[in-house]
């Protein structure tokens, strides 16, 4: 069986895992899921995941968040102070993403069209959550605050950062979810003896398609030209792999 046609069989979740930047490469499977006609029935986002799945869940197609991405300048988000827990005020960024969302009309994480689950990382308590409820401009900042770029998120008593500290692919926000699509981005950190960060083999407790795209270019902010590139590169290789068997 192709991939495209397990996706089309049953109800399915899309999870985005985190990846820094890497919102561009997560654009590129929701234009091709979108153009299929493969709509998932919930979203799970992590970090640059959320960036990208939660504005899709809120009703941006895909072809316009990747035009919102291409124009993204640094001195969009760019705003820095003085250091207390982090380079970065976060205000541009909450902002800029506020006007995004009023412009689809949805504030809350529980008024998305499409069910989304942003994974934050909670520092007092020292675990990931899968915030259900809230604002969602909040939410999407807390998850991508990558520490000591973005200073952390205070929210109901809570000191929120990046979701992928503690939980890289969302897996926090499963509920007996039984069929999963994972894009999951690796690090391009080393872990210990200088080791690559693992790639998961499996969702736990789902049956599950893991997809990668390879060579993708990296992508920050003093590299947002690349970003593009990671974009077309991931939605050419994922019209490829949908017609591919499932393995």
């Amino acid at each position: 069986m192709q991939r495209a046609a397990w996706l089309e069989e049953s109800p399915f979740t899309l999870m985005l895992s985190a990846g820094f930047f890497g919102f561009f490469s997560h654009t590129g499977v929701l234009r091709a899921l979108e153009e299929r006609g493969l709509r998932p029935s919930k979203v799970i986002g992590v970090s640059a995941g959320s960036l990208a799945g939660g504005l899709w869940a809120s009703g941006m197609d895909a072809g316009s968040l990747a035009d919102e991405l291409v124009s993204l300048r640094r001195e969009d988000f760019w705003d820095p102070g003085l250091p207390l827990g982090g380079l970065l005020r976060g205000r541009k960024f909450r902002n800029h993403l506020a006007s995004l969302l009023r412009r689809l009309g949805v504030d809350r994480i529980e008024h998305t069209p499409m069910t989304f689950a942003p994974i934050v990382h909670d520092v007092l308590r020292r675990k990931p959550l899968a915030l259900r409820e809230g604002p969602l401009d909040e939410a999407i900042v807390a998850s991508c605050t990558v520490p000591a770029m973005f200073r952390p998120v205070l929210s109901q008593g809570r000191v929120l950062v990046d979701g992928g500290v503690s939980d890289r692919c969302g897996f926090t926000a499963l509920e007996g979810d039984r069929r999963v699509l994972l894009h999951f981005l690796p690090s391009r950190r080393r872990v210990k003896w200088g080791a690559p960060a693992s790639v998961p083999s499996e969702v736990p407790g789902a049956q599950s398609l893991l997809l990668l795209t390879p060579d993708l270019p990296k992508v920050t902010p003093f590299a947002l030209g690349n970003g593009p590139i990671a974009y077309t590169r991931t939605y050419d290789h994922v019209q490829r792999w949908l017609d591919e068997d499932c393995p």
